[in-house]
C-alpha cells in the first residue's frame, strides 16, 4: 500500500453540514476542528523574529537549547526528572511522525499497529501506509501476539480519556511481553479538567512511577500547538527510548526532516515560559463552563472528556442526525464516525472557537428544543 490508496480525506464530508450551518441568520459557530484562534503569545514571537537571521540548515536534532529545553520542561511539568538530551528529538508537528513512526521504525505487511477504539486517525494511516495491520484495542490484555507498535492517547483525542499512573505500568508491562514499542501521544497534557486531573498533572508513560527503571521501547510525543498556540509553527517533539530516538534521527536526517531554526528558537522560549500556558488553559476553561452545561440543556451526554480539548457529545441517535441538528442552529462539530467504528452516535466539539462564539453556540443551545 501507498499514500496513494488512502481513502479521501474525511473532512470533505463535512462540507454540507458547514454549508447549513453557515446559513444560520446569526452565523457560524465552528466547532469541528480544534485549530487554535487565540493569538501566539508575544514572548514566543519575539523569539522567532529574532532568530530570523537563519543563513544555514537547521539542525535535525535540534538546537542545544531546545533540546535542554524540553528535558527541563518534562522535569518541570511531567514528573520526568532524568532525561539527558540524547533522550529528545524535534518534530515538524506531531502529526508527521504520528504518521510516519512505523515506517521510520521499519514496519511492514507482516506487523500489527494498535491504536485506541476511538482514536484520531492518523495513528491508523500511519499503518497502513506501511501495509502493516492496524488494530483498535483498548485493554492492554487484548493487544495482539505480533503487535509491534501501540499507540496509546493521553489525554485522547475526540474522547478526552485519561491513564493513570497503574494503567500506565500496565500498559508498559504488556508492551514489553509483546516485545512491541509503546508511543503515548501526550498533546493535551496540561489540560486537565475533572475527577483527580483538576489538582494533579497528568502522568506521562516517561513518569519514573510507570517505567520502573526502564525507558526502553517508549516514546513519549508532545506538540506546542494547543498549549501555546503554535499549530503553524509546526512545533513538536518526541522523548524517551535513547536508542529508538538515535534510529529516529538518523533516518531524519537521510529524509531532511528539520524543524526550521527560528521554530527551534521559538520552541525554546516557549518551553521556558509557564505563565502564557496557564493563561490559555484558562481561556479553554471559561469556554468549557459554559458549554457543557447548554449541551446538557439541550439533551445531549458528555461521555469522558475530563482531559483535553473537547467535549465528546451524544443524543443517543447517528452522530450524523446530531451534525444536522447542531448545523440547524448554526453550530458545526465533529461527527464520531472520523474517529472509529465504535463512534457513530458521538459528536466532537472544539473548545477552540473565539469565546464570545462558544457563548453563543451555549445560548442557542439552550434555547433549542432538539
Amino acid at each position: 500500500m501507498s499514500v496513494r490508496d488512502l481513502a479521501d480525506y474525511p473532512w470533505d464530508a463535512v462540507v454540507p453540514y458547514r454549508e447549513r450551518a453557515a446559513r444560520h441568520p446569526d452565523g457560524l459557530v465552528d466547532l469541528s476542528v480544534g485549530s487554535p484562534v487565540d493569538p501566539t503569545p508575544a514572548v514566543i514571537r519575539q523569539a522567532l523574529a529574532d532568530a530570523t537571521d537563519a543563513h544555514a540548515y537547521p539542525q535535525t536534532v535540534g538546537t542545544p537549547a531546545l533540546r535542554e529545553a524540553i528535558v527541563a520542561w518534562y522535569a518541570r511539568r511531567r514528573g520526568v526528572p532524568d532525561l539527558r538530551v540524547d533522550n529528545v528529538l524535534p518534530t515538524i508537528g506531531s502529526k508527521e511522525l504520528v504518521a510516519l513512526l512505523p515506517t521510520l521504525l521499519g514496519l511492514g505487511a507482516d506487523d500489527i499497529v494498535v491504536h485506541p477504539r476511538v482514536a484520531y486517525p492518523t495513528y491508523e494511516v500511519g499503518a497502513r501506509v506501511v501495509g502493516a495491520t492496524p488494530v483498535a484495542v483498548d485493554d492492554p490484555a487484548e493487544w495482539p501476539e505480533g503487535t509491534k507498535l501501540v499507540w496509546i492517547n493521553t489525554p485522547g483525542n475526540p474522547d478526552g480519556r485519561t491513564w493513570t499512573v497503574p494503567e500506565l505500568a500496565t500498559a508498559v508491562r504488556r508492551a514489553r511481553e509483546l516485545g512491541a514499542v509503546l508511543a503515548s501521544d501526550e498533546c493535551y497534557a496540561e489540560l486537565g479538567w475533572d475527577g483527580p486531573w483538576r489538582t494533579e498533572p497528568i502522568p506521562s508513560i516517561l513518569d519514573p512511577r510507570v517505567t520502573e527503571g526502564s525507558r526502553a521501547n517508549l516514546l513519549s510525543v508532545y506538540s506546542l500547538s494547543k498549549q501555546s498556540n503554535l499549530a503553524g509553527y509546526r512545533a513538536a517533539f518526541v522523548a524517551g527510548c535513547a536508542r529508538i530516538v538515535g534510529d529516529l534521527l538518523a533516518a531524519r536526517k537521510h529524509l531532511g526532516l528539520m524543524p526550521p531554526a527560528p521554530v527551534q528558537q521559538a520552541m525554546a522560549v516557549a518551553l521556558g515560559d509557564d505563565a502564557h500556558v496557564a493563561a490559555q488553559k484558562e481561556l479553554y476553561r471559561v469556554r468549557r463552563e459554559e458549554l457543557l452545561p447548554a449541551l446538557a440543556a439541550a439533551g445531549f451526554r458528555i461521555d469522558g472528556s475530563e482531559a483535553g480539548l473537547y467535549l465528546w457529545a451524544t443524543e443517543g441517535r447517528d452522530a450524523w442526525e446530531s451534525m444536522g441538528r447542531l448545523a440547524d442552529l448554526g453550530i458545526l462539530g465533529g461527527p464520531g464516525p472520523f474517529y472509529g467504528a465504535h463512534s457513530g452516535e458521538h459528536v466532537r466539539l472544539a473548545l477552540t472557537a473565539p469565546t464570545e462564539r462558544v457563548v453563543e453556540a451555549a445560548r442557542r443551545l439552550r434555547a433549542a428544543q432538539l
